[in-house]
């Protein structure tokens, strides 16, 4: 028996098609061609299931709920106060709520989101709150997002404002290997699928190269951007033995640089001395700790706001010059590297 419209998502379409969520929301929209014969598939298959686009949008039309969500992997560190803080600012003045959740990746075969559009008017999406699907299937029925600290996906078109992470990351690591002599630099990744720890890889991966450095998969690490997990990663490998393998780390963020100069302590090792540490964002702590942190000034608070001015853009059917908005960054220098100011 075919179902009511109202329960039939684009999942179910593209399920029962044989295509991607990506490639129905394509056709839905209209911003990338798909062949004849997948169009005539697709027509068919709505037929047969009701599927009726837009449905979300049509509702929201008639039930304005002015709340808006943001909605991230986990709140963990220090990260999200200057963040938090420029979305709320815009959010209070145009007479808003906001609703913060998390959903993480390990409930989400078994959980719908739990913000969208049954219970906001649109939604911010940090970095990997959500699977490329769920943007795919949430942009084709016309609800409004802005993404944070990550580009659109191939082929959907939603707004989305992140900082440089890749040039600057290759003169920082370039500072490292020309005025301070180092030459094992250790890098510590940030979550799998997040954007801000692949670019910032590229940079440093692009650094060595530019100075003859081999690239070494040994000195890779897994920090996760959280200090506790840097900390039980940076403790393993010293305590394997590993004290003279690197004579300096990019510890992805300034969070988990806590951890790391946490075990480079304990461990005996001196920094700037023996190991050079560097982080990336400059959080309020980042120049009391010890060392000061050589760390590099991204505008977090600056990209939250401005993603909360573009999901109220969409609210209000106003139009933007750019779809993607990439702010700059600049380093900081502090004794944590080397430096002597």
């Amino acid at each position: 028996m075919t179902r009511r419209s109202s329960s039939v998502t684009i999942r179910d379409v593209a399920r029962q098609a044989g295509v991607s969520v990506a490639t129905v929301s394509r056709y839905i929209n209209q911003n990338a061609p798909v062949s004849p014969e997948v169009a005539e598939r697709l027509d068919k298959v709505m037929t047969e299931l009701r599927y009726v686009p837009h449905a979300a949008a049509r509702h929201l039309a008639s039930r304005k709920t002015r709340v808006v969500g943001l909605l991230l992997n986990n709140l963990h560190n220090d990260f999200f106060v200057p963040l938090l803080n420029g979305i709320e600012a815009v959010i209070r003045q145009k007479g808003y709520n906001l609703i913060v959740a998390t959903y993480h990746e390990d409930y989400r075969n078994q959980m719908n989101p739990p913000i969208g559009p049954h219970n906001t008017d649109g939604l911010l999406v940090f970095a990997d709150g959500l699977f490329d699907e769920d943007l795919a299937s949430m942009n084709a029925s016309g609800f409004p997002m802005v993404l944070v600290h990550r580009t659109p996906p191939p082929s959907l078109s939603i707004p989305s404002v992140t900082v440089e992470n890749v040039e600057i990351t290759h003169k920082l690591v370039d500072h490292l290997i020309q005025v301070h002599g180092r030459r094992r630099i250790m890098f510590l990744r940030g979550p799998v699928h997040q954007e801000d720890s692949a670019r910032r890889e590229m940079g440093y991966k692009a650094a060595l190269q530019a100075n003859g450095i081999p690239f070494d998969e040994n000195l890779i690490l897994s920090g996760d951007f959280e200090r506790d997990i840097a900390y039980q990663v940076m403790d393993r490998f010293l305590g394997n033995g590993n004290r003279v393998a690197f004579d300096a780390v990019f510890t992805g963020d300034d969070d988990a640089a806590i951890g790391v100069l946490r075990a480079l302590h304990q461990h005996g090792l001196k920094v700037p001395e023996d190991v050079a540490v560097i982080g990336f964002d400059d959080l309020g702590f980042a120049p009391f700790l010890n060392p000061p942190l050589t760390t590099v000034r991204a505008p977090t608070e600056s990209v939250g706001r401005i993603a909360a001015e573009r999901l109220f853009g969409l609210l209000e059917n106003r139009q933007f010059d750019e779809e993607v908005v990439v702010l700059p960054t600049e380093i900081i220098f502090r004794r944590s590297c080397g430096c002597s100011y």
